[in-house]
């Protein structure tokens, strides 16, 4: 479709209430952002217009290209560089910051859901592996999707997000708020980073023994008071390591720095980031505007303060 001569992208809901009900919450939230952010600033997907046509609401949006996901999908899960890693990341935290700024949480953060403005990439072949490899030319990214992004003051629904981006707060339904985005950021970085998922499984117990493996024991505190006490046994994750799940987990996951795979200092700031990312408590896990002031994105500060006149590098 054309708006005014420019391509558009359409979102079409579905003529069934409970769909027309989020797409409405959805269309409340998109207005939010189009008044705190008139000028399209802050990295979220902007909404134009929207509108209902026999029963189906329409919500416009500007057109964008490939997600992230489906970028490294079609690129055989070749991982992202590290200089594109720390550029996308740094807008995946300004837009998310924006988001908190503004008393929401976006709750479905993952690599289906952050967009390249332009997926063109350039090709090279690996002489190695005997196959083409893609390189996104601009890493510029869009946040989309805020069908279940919450305000503070709305009900919190007891479950959110996508599994493998879940944080533990949710899945021990201790309650949650922005910082459970932080973690799914960090799990989004990790995926870039490494060109698979983190945590890899359908089932709570496993998860939760695949974070203890990657980050350590979960805190008491946490365990102590979780309506989820099934998964706990004398104060302890209820996990049998010599069960074929436990040896499932303890084959495909190991201490988070150990998937580091350059001494380069770099390197190490990223995965320093990720751990206060992926903090048990909530309350101890890192800020968005902590993170953005992070040692990781310091070439890219450096950059937006030089760089005269336009200063919004993701720009």
């Amino acid at each position: 479709p054309h708006l005014g001569g420019s391509r558009i992208a359409l979102k079409i809901i579905k003529n069934v209430e409970k769909y027309k009900e989020a797409a409405r919450l959805e269309i409340n939230v998109l207005e939010k952002i189009r008044e705190k952010d008139p000028e399209n600033k802050h990295l979220c997907v902007q909404m134009f217009d929207w509108f209902d046509y026999h029963g189906h609401m329409c919500i416009s949006f500007e057109l964008l290209a490939l997600s992230t996901f489906d970028f490294m999908k079609e690129n055989n899960y070749l991982p992202y560089s590290l200089s594109q890693v720390r550029h996308m990341a740094f807008q995946i935290c300004i837009a998310v910051k924006f988001l908190h700024d503004n008393k929401l949480t976006h709750t479905d953060l993952k690599p289906e859901n952050i967009l390249f403005v332009s997926s063109d990439f350039i090709t090279n072949y690996n002489t190695e592996k005997k196959r083409e490899e893609r390189s996104v030319k601009d890493t510029s990214v869009r946040v989309v999707d805020f069908g279940s992004a919450t305000f503070d003051h709305e009900h919190h629904s007891t479950i959110v997000s996508t599994r493998h981006y879940r944080a533990p707060e949710v899945i021990l339904e201790l309650g949650w708020s922005q910082p459970c985005d932080v973690w799914s950021i960090g799990c989004i970085l990790f995926e870039y980073y490494l060109g698979y998922t983190l945590f890899q499984t359908h089932d709570n117990r496993e998860h939760l023994a695949m974070m203890e493996r990657i980050q350590g024991p979960i805190p008491s505190r946490m365990i102590r008071k979780t309506r989820k006490q099934k998964y706990f046994y004398r104060g302890r994750l209820d996990w049998d390591e010599n069960s074929s799940a436990g040896r499932y987990v303890r084959e495909n996951c190991k201490p988070l720095r150990r998937y580091v795979l350059s001494e380069a200092e770099e390197h190490h700031q990223l995965f320093d980031l990720l751990e206060g990312m992926l903090e048990y408590e909530p309350e101890r896990r890192l800020l968005l505007s902590s993170c953005l002031r992070h040692p990781f994105f310091s070439c890219l500060r450096d950059a937006e303060h030089s760089s005269s006149g336009s200063r919004d590098v993701s720009r």
